[in-house]
């Protein structure tokens, strides 16, 4: 079928909004939206209304700004991580990332993006000063800045470096495990996790100094 002359023109908005999803093309929308139709009507309004519930309910944890069911995430809520490290990532896909690495076991803090001009995302974007404000506290001995190695990524960490630097605690980075230009969520669980487990002084890594 000609995925350009559909015969509805509410089956073409249906695949209109399917496929302006991330990685679905027209064909791949088309082809879930007719396995829709083919449910039953109960069927269609389960899965509609579970992401109606997660847009409407979900939360973002009032500590490091990762996703959560309530005020507080499951692994900030959970007395026995390391509260004292903090791994500041870019996004949610990060954390979870991590996560399946079974390599960590201290606590997040969200960025919700990276430094990135030509977009028209500033320090200010971000939540740099939630992070600052966790440090500055007196509680955090280590921070693990685990940003994509892109020159946003990098930007960024620098960025975080100078502002971390004022602070009386260890910096770390990942170990170069990951290459240049790689992005967290792209990384293999085994890789990521030595990067992690094997980081080292963020001098020693980018060669920076306060």
């Amino acid at each position: 079928m000609d995925v350009n002359a559909l015969p509805s023109k509410l089956l073409e908005a249906a695949v209109n909004e399917m496929s302006s999803l991330p990685g679905i093309g027209r064909k791949t929308a088309l082809r879930l939206v007719l396995h829709l139709l083919k449910q039953p009507r109960e069927s269609v309004t389960q899965f509609s209304n579970s992401f109606l519930t997660l847009r409407n309910e979900v939360k973002k944890c009032s500590v490091c700004s990762n996703i959560s069911d309530s005020n507080t995430c499951d692994i900030c809520s959970n007395p026995h991580r390391d509260h004292s490290t903090i791994c500041v990532v870019e996004s949610i896909k990060d954390v979870m990332s991590i996560e399946a690495t079974l390599q960590y076991s201290g606590v997040y803090h969200v960025l919700g993006g990276i430094i990135s001009p030509i977009d028209g995302v500033g320090p200010s974007d971000l939540t740099i000063d939630e992070l600052m404000e966790r440090v500055a506290a007196g509680s955090i001995a280590e921070v693990i800045v685990a940003l994509s190695t892109t020159m946003e990524g990098e930007t960024t960490a620098f960025y975080l470096f100078k502002k971390l630097a004022l602070y009386q605690v260890k910096i770390s980075a990942l170990a170069r495990g990951v290459g240049f230009g790689d992005e967290l969520e792209y990384t293999d669980e085994i890789t990521l996790g030595r990067s992690i487990k094997n980081r080292t002084p963020f001098e020693k890594v980018f060669g920076a100094s306060s």
